[in-house]
């Protein structure tokens, strides 16, 4: 694991809409707000760091927009399963 490939993967755009998207289909209220919460706890998940990392290596040039990289159901279960830590008080929809 990498700071900086998680620092890269946090703030690479490509990604953060796929994590709003990913926010907007779950329904929550505000999907922007809420991928910028969830970005960081996203992007340092053992699998799509590691992804992230691998497709750096590679010279991949959208490492983050890149589907066969970070696969949508990786996403997705990362949000889900940072759901309490971030909404420690709501329930999940």
């Amino acid at each position: 694991m990498s700071y900086n490939t998680i620092h890269r993967c946090a703030n690479d755009p490509a990604f953060n809409d796929r994590v709003t998207a990913c926010c907007a289909q779950e329904n929550l209220d505000n999907p922007v707000q809420q991928a910028d919460t969830f970005r960081w706890d996203i992007a340092s998940a053992t699998d799509v760091e590691a992804a992230y990392a691998s497709a750096l290596a590679a010279d991949n040039p959208n490492p983050g927009g890149d589907e066969s990289v970070i696969t949508d159901l990786m996403l997705l279960a990362n949000v889900q399963a940072n759901w309490t830590t971030v909404f420690p008080m709501v329930e999940s929809p």
